[in-house]
């Protein structure tokens, strides 16, 4: 039997993605984001076990990540016959998508406070 190494989330992670999910962002989108940006690379299977995900959550998380720009795939053809395994790897500083996210987030913040100064003028005229 082999044995491999893999890193999990530890409680440190795990504080991460609660304050990610407090602010609006998907604990799966969390979870597999903080993973991907403590190694160099993996396998979507690395993610599953170290964040305690199903096959089908990782599929969107990496979806999104890639959508939004913060990871990269590549294909890595295996031998013989069968489907490549992708390999996801950051492509920007996690420092850089706090920023988009903060970004993302005070521009919510002032739509939301728009939209109510709107709300109490419509009320006002009544």
């Amino acid at each position: 039997m082999k044995q491999k190494n893999i890193n999990i989330l530890d409680e440190k992670d795990y504080k991460a993605v609660g304050i990610f999910t407090n602010l609006g962002m998907p604990k799966n989108l969390a979870k597999t984001l903080l993973y991907i940006y403590q190694v160099d690379e993996c396998r979507s299977a690395d993610i599953e076990h170290a964040a305690d995900l199903r096959q089908p959550e990782v599929s969107i998380a990496m979806q999104e990540l890639r959508r939004r720009g913060w990871i990269k795939k590549r294909d890595l053809k295996s031998k013989g016959k069968g489907r490549p395994v992708h390999i996801y790897k950051p492509s920007m500083q996690l420092s850089k998508i706090i920023n988009d996210f903060e970004h993302e987030k005070l521009k919510e913040y002032e739509n939301v406070k728009k939209d109510l100064s709107e709300l109490k003028n419509i009320v006002k005229i009544r």
